[in-house]
């Protein structure tokens, strides 16, 4: 996997459009559960991949570090060799003079291949540079990104649960509308009255044949009355 390629990948996950997706989406809390999954992964390979970018920039800041002192450190040769070459042709040594200046020169040509190498490292220093911090953001981005995914998820999950919860319980209401225990009530009563109704007419019944035997009784005592008057009559006359 190249450093351009996790770049890139790192970037497009970062800049995802969860809303979008969701929108998209069929089962949105199953988008969600893949989408955690996939970020994850890419999440543990994306470091890895930063992890090696790193490690390169390191090596390379370490080999232009060794540079850098190994430029110096044969400067100082080559000052030496130098001076030693000017104190040997001034006590007339001239043949171990030159010796030591072709030492020197030699110190300084290596001072220069140092200096090169570290010269020609530093814009490639200073792209992987830029490239790591990318990679960083890109990164630091992309486990926001899962944070926002698990809330999404979880938000998610808790209003589903609470559409459900609603819609059962509106059921429950529904199917008490339609088998109101008001109807049943009211059905009960009418069966009490109706029995009541019989109760009295049993009664008002009772009571009329009760009357009836009275009236009858009256009478016959209203027949015996005329029939004492009518001997008293009779025996009157005679």
């Amino acid at each position: 996997m190249t450093k351009q390629t996790v770049l890139g990948r790192v970037t497009q996950l970062a800049k995802a459009n969860i809303n979008a997706l969701l929108d998209q989406a069929e089962d949105p809390q199953k988008m969600l559960d893949q989408l955690i999954r996939d970020y994850t992964n890419n999440i543990a390979e994306a470091e890895q991949a930063v992890a090696a970018t790193i490690g390169n920039l390191r090596l390379m800041e370490q080999d232009h570090k060794e540079d850098v002192e190994a430029a110096a450190e044969w400067g100082g040769k080559a000052l030496a060799a130098s001076r030693k070459a000017d104190e040997l042709r001034g006590a007339g040594s001239v043949a171990e003079a030159d010796t030591f200046d072709n030492l020197a020169k030699v110190a300084l040509g290596r001072q220069l291949q140092s200096e090169q190498e570290a010269k020609t490292a530093e814009p490639t220093i200073a792209s992987q540079t830029e490239v790591v911090d990318k990679l960083k953001t890109g990164l630091d981005r992309m486990k926001a990104k899962l944070s926002e995914l698990k809330a999404k998820r979880d938000e998610l999950v808790a209003r589903a649960k609470s559409a459900q919860a609603q819609n059962t319980m509106m059921d429950a209401v529904k199917n008490v509308d339609v088998l109101d225990p008001t109807s049943e009530l009211s059905r009960f009563e009418e069966k009490v009255r109706r029995e009541e109704a019989k109760a009295l007419g049993k009664q008002e019944l009772a009571a009329s044949s009760l009357d009836a035997q009275f009236e009858r009784l009256d009478s016959l005592g209203d027949s015996a009355e005329v029939e004492a008057r009518l001997a008293a009559l009779k025996a009157g006359s005679a």
